[in-house]
This record gives structure tokens, C-alpha cells and sequence, in this order.
């Protein structure tokens, strides 16, 4: 049998790809989603298909340290790009684009954060 999907999810950061906890096939969902997030290289190593929390710290490390590289991109383009030679406007664009990726990765670490806790918390270790 199994169980629907429900509407209620664990904390608003919850991402839309990833079953409820405790609901059918939960925890491949989650892999599934956790493995976008990474490498494609990664996504066939057997130590992380076979353990989920595994897979879910390494989702986390590498959300943090996209993080990091968009928050740099953001910080040194206004000195950097007017040495390439781009208009004001495309530096301008490139400045909005870096701002917005910066908030959107910030999501996906709370989402990735929120998945991780609720495979820890199951024990899933497998």
C-alpha cells in the first residue's frame, strides 16, 4: 500500500521535491534531490548512493562552498569586471544575478540542512 503524499512539510525551507518524512519512498526522494545537488562525479560513488546521511553532508559542504564562491563573484565584481572591458550595464546585471544566486543557494543550504536533519533523525544509516 501506499501512503499519499502530504502537504505538510517539516519546516517551510522543505524542499518540493522531497517526500514527507515517514511517508512511502521518503529517503529516495530525498537521495534523488541530494544527488542534484552534487557533482554528477560524486552521484555514483557506492559510499553515498548506499548511505543517505552520507550523501546529505556532502550536499552540504558543497552548497556551502557555492556559497561561498557566489558571495566572493558578488564581492569583487564591481573592482574586477570594469577590467574586462564590460559595459556599466551587463556589470550592473552581472551584480543582480550574483545577489540573487547568493539568496537562492542560501535556500537550498536551509533545504539541504532541513532533509540531512530528518535522515539523521531517523537513523538512517543504513
Amino acid at each position: 500500500m501506499t501512503m499519499p503524499l502530504t502537504s505538510t512539510r517539516i519546516s517551510p525551507d522543505w524542499p518540493c521535491q522531497v517526500k514527507t518524512p515517514g511517508s512511502y519512498d521518503w529517503e529516495r526522494s530525498a537521495a534523488k534531490w541530494l544527488r542534484e545537488l552534487i557533482p554528477a562525479r560524486y552521484a555514483s560513488y557506492p559510499a553515498l548512493i548506499r548511505h543517505p546521511v552520507l550523501l546529505a553532508r556532502h550536499a552540504q559542504l558543497q552548497v556551502q562552498q557555492e556559497v561561498r564562491v557566489a558571495r566572493t563573484a558578488l564581492q569583487t565584481a564591481r573592482a574586477e569586471l570594469p577590467m574586462l572591458g564590460l559595459p556599466e550595464s551587463v556589470i550592473e546585471h552581472t551584480i543582480k544575478l550574483y545577489a540573487a544566486e547568493v539568496m537562492q543557494l542560501q535556500h537550498i543550504a536551509r533545504s539541504v540542512r532541513a532533509v540531512s536533519e530528518a535522515l539523521a533523525g531517523r537513523g538512517s544509516g543504513r
